[in-house]
Formats: C-alpha cells, sequence, structure tokens
C-alpha cells in the first residue's frame, strides 16, 4: 500500500471510531478492525495483520508516540469489558457473536504485543 493509502485508512477509521457511540445499529462493517484491508471472518485479524497496523509509520501521532503507547491506545478500544458494554449490544443479532469473536481476537493480539514490549523492555 502506498502512504497515501495507509493515510486514507487511518482517516476513515478515525471517523468510524468517532460515528460509533452514534450508531443505533452496528454490524461487522461498522468497525475499523486494525489491519489494512477489511476481515471478512474473524480469523482474518492474525497477528501479523494487527501488528503491521498498529506499528505502521504512518499510525496517526506515531511520531510522538512509542509502540507501547499505541498498542495501549488500542487496547483500551478493544478491551473485552469496554467493547462488550459499550459496542456489542448495539451489533444486530446476527453478527454479534462474529463480532465478539473478532473483538476478543483483536484484543488478545494487542495484549500479546504488550507482553512482548514489556519483555523487550526487560532485557533492553
Amino acid at each position: 500500500m502506498s502512504k497515501d493509502d495507509v493515510l486514507h485508512v487511518f482517516k476513515m477509521h478515525d471517523g468510524q471510531w468517532a460515528s460509533l457511540p452514534t450508531l443505533r445499529e452496528l454490524g461487522w462493517n461498522s468497525f475499523p478492525w486494525p489491519v489494512w484491508r477489511r476481515p471478512r471472518e474473524p480469523e482474518d485479524l492474525t497477528s501479523t495483520h494487527v501488528s503491521a497496523y498498529v506499528l505502521s509509520q504512518y499510525y496517526p501521532g506515531g511520531e510522538n508516540k512509542s509502540a507501547k503507547d499505541r498498542i495501549k491506545e488500542n487496547i483500551r478500544k478493544w478491551h473485552p469489558d469496554r467493547f462488550e458494554t459499550k459496542y456489542l449490544p448495539k451489533v444486530v443479532p446476527d453478527e454479534r457473536e462474529k463480532v465478539k469473536v473478532a473483538a476478543g481476537v483483536v484484543a488478545r493480539v494487542l495484549n500479546e504485543m504488550l507482553t512482548r514490549s514489556n519483555v523487550h523492555d526487560v532485557f533492553s
């Protein structure tokens, strides 16, 4: 992807996050999944894809944020306690389980990234 494509995805995702609280009903495509190409299934949300997104050199404000700060910022968005109370009840019933599983995958990947970051800090 070109730099412009990457910046466009980040801008689009920022807009999606901003609009989520105002929407009455949500579905799979309502969410700004932290990957470059829209996933079709939870299995598309791999560690490699999520890491590439979160650790992108073009991440908004990234020049002022460490990798660990970016990971934590995303954990706050996807953490099950928050996600499942704030957004999941608004997801259409037919897609609710799929969205729940996918958000859980994202949260686990982010937590694994944070753990690796912490281990790296200890041994640096």
